[in-house]
Protein backbone atom coordinates (compact mmCIF):
# COMPACT_ATOMS: atom_id res chain seq x y z
CA UNK A 1 0.00 0.00 0.00
CA UNK A 2 1.55 3.39 -0.85
CA UNK A 3 1.20 6.18 1.53
CA UNK A 4 -1.17 8.08 -0.28
CA UNK A 5 -3.70 5.09 -0.22
CA UNK A 6 -2.58 4.74 3.25
CA UNK A 7 -3.52 8.36 4.57
CA UNK A 8 -6.84 7.99 2.38
CA UNK A 9 -7.63 4.65 4.28
CA UNK A 10 -6.67 6.43 7.71
CA UNK A 11 -8.78 9.23 6.77
CA UNK A 12 -11.48 7.09 6.18
CA UNK A 13 -11.05 5.08 9.60
CA UNK A 14 -10.87 8.13 11.20
CA UNK A 15 -13.73 10.14 9.99
CA UNK A 16 -16.22 7.31 8.41
CA UNK A 17 -18.16 5.52 10.73
CA UNK A 18 -18.99 2.25 8.74
CA UNK A 19 -15.41 1.80 7.40
CA UNK A 20 -13.89 1.48 11.20
CA UNK A 21 -16.74 -0.99 11.75
CA UNK A 22 -16.41 -3.06 8.88
CA UNK A 23 -12.38 -2.79 9.82
CA UNK A 24 -12.52 -3.73 13.38
CA UNK A 25 -15.26 -6.87 12.43
CA UNK A 26 -12.28 -8.38 9.80
CA UNK A 27 -9.78 -7.67 12.78
CA UNK A 28 -11.84 -9.99 14.87
CA UNK A 29 -13.08 -12.62 12.24
CA UNK A 30 -9.23 -13.00 11.44
CA UNK A 31 -9.44 -11.83 8.08
CA UNK A 32 -7.18 -8.73 7.96
CA UNK A 33 -3.83 -9.58 6.72
CA UNK A 34 -1.37 -7.35 7.53
CA UNK A 35 -1.43 -6.39 11.56
CA UNK A 36 1.92 -3.90 11.17
CA UNK A 37 -0.04 -1.92 8.39
CA UNK A 38 -3.09 -2.13 10.60
CA UNK A 39 -0.91 -0.64 13.67
CA UNK A 40 0.14 2.29 11.31
CA UNK A 41 -2.88 3.17 9.74
CA UNK A 42 -4.87 3.26 13.11
CA UNK A 43 -1.87 5.52 14.55
CA UNK A 44 -2.16 7.86 11.57
CA UNK A 45 -6.14 7.73 11.55
CA UNK A 46 -5.85 8.51 15.59
CA UNK A 47 -3.42 11.20 14.78
CA UNK A 48 -5.98 12.91 12.56
CA UNK A 49 -8.27 13.60 15.84
CA UNK A 50 -5.36 15.31 17.52
CA UNK A 51 -5.12 19.37 17.95
CA UNK A 52 -5.00 20.96 14.22
CA UNK A 53 -1.76 22.39 13.21
CA UNK A 54 -0.66 26.33 13.01
CA UNK A 55 1.79 26.20 9.96
CA UNK A 56 1.19 28.39 7.49
CA UNK A 57 1.85 25.46 5.23
CA UNK A 58 -1.39 24.28 4.95
CA UNK A 59 -4.13 24.87 2.57
CA UNK A 60 -6.92 26.73 4.35
CA UNK A 61 -9.87 24.25 2.15
CA UNK A 62 -8.00 21.49 3.54
CA UNK A 63 -7.69 22.70 7.19
CA UNK A 64 -11.16 23.61 7.20
CA UNK A 65 -12.43 20.25 5.90
CA UNK A 66 -10.33 18.62 8.63
CA UNK A 67 -12.03 20.59 11.29
CA UNK A 68 -15.52 19.40 10.41
CA UNK A 69 -14.67 15.59 10.23
CA UNK A 70 -13.34 16.44 13.53
CA UNK A 71 -16.05 17.77 14.74
CA UNK A 72 -18.59 15.57 13.46
CA UNK A 73 -16.70 12.44 13.92
CA UNK A 74 -17.34 13.54 18.19
CA UNK A 75 -21.01 12.70 17.27
CA UNK A 76 -20.24 9.22 17.15
CA UNK A 77 -17.47 8.69 19.48
CA UNK A 78 -15.18 7.68 16.83
CA UNK A 79 -11.58 9.07 18.66
CA UNK A 80 -12.61 6.42 21.16
CA UNK A 81 -13.47 3.91 19.05
CA UNK A 82 -9.88 4.29 17.61
CA UNK A 83 -7.67 4.47 21.23
CA UNK A 84 -9.55 1.23 21.69
CA UNK A 85 -9.15 -0.70 18.38
CA UNK A 86 -5.57 0.95 18.68
CA UNK A 87 -5.45 -0.94 22.01
CA UNK A 88 -6.82 -4.38 21.12
CA UNK A 89 -4.16 -4.45 18.30
CA UNK A 90 -1.47 -3.68 20.74
CA UNK A 91 -0.14 -0.29 19.08
CA UNK A 92 1.24 1.66 22.15
CA UNK A 93 3.63 4.21 20.23
CA UNK A 94 3.46 8.16 21.25
CA UNK A 95 1.57 9.93 19.44
CA UNK A 96 2.07 13.72 18.06
CA UNK A 97 0.04 16.56 20.07
CA UNK A 98 -0.65 18.03 16.46
CA UNK A 99 -1.53 16.68 13.04
CA UNK A 100 1.56 16.70 10.76
CA UNK A 101 0.79 19.70 8.04
CA UNK A 102 1.28 16.64 5.98
CA UNK A 103 -1.41 15.04 6.67
CA UNK A 104 -3.76 18.04 6.09
CA UNK A 105 -5.14 16.94 2.96
CA UNK A 106 -8.68 17.72 0.89
CA UNK A 107 -9.76 14.60 1.17
CA UNK A 108 -13.67 13.79 0.44
CA UNK A 109 -15.22 10.55 2.44
CA UNK A 110 -17.68 8.63 1.00
CA UNK A 111 -21.41 10.03 1.91
CA UNK A 112 -22.36 8.75 5.15
CA UNK A 113 -25.92 8.47 5.92
CA UNK A 114 -28.80 9.39 3.91
CA UNK A 115 -28.37 12.11 0.81
CA UNK A 116 -30.65 15.14 1.35
CA UNK A 117 -33.72 15.93 -1.31
CA UNK A 118 -33.31 16.42 -4.26
CA UNK A 119 -34.76 20.12 -5.40
CA UNK A 120 -36.84 19.64 -8.53
CA UNK A 121 -37.73 22.86 -10.58
CA UNK A 122 -41.65 22.73 -9.99
CA UNK A 123 -41.42 21.81 -6.89
CA UNK A 124 -42.04 24.75 -4.05
CA UNK A 125 -42.38 22.93 -1.21
CA UNK A 126 -38.71 21.88 -0.74
CA UNK A 127 -38.00 25.49 -1.56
Amino acid sequence: MTAREQLHRAYELAFHPARLNALWNDWERGTVTDPIDLRAVLDWALTLHQRLPEAPAVAARALHRLAHYQATARLYRLPTMLRRFRERVGATGALPEEVPAWMVRDIALPVFGRRPPRRSRGDETLQ
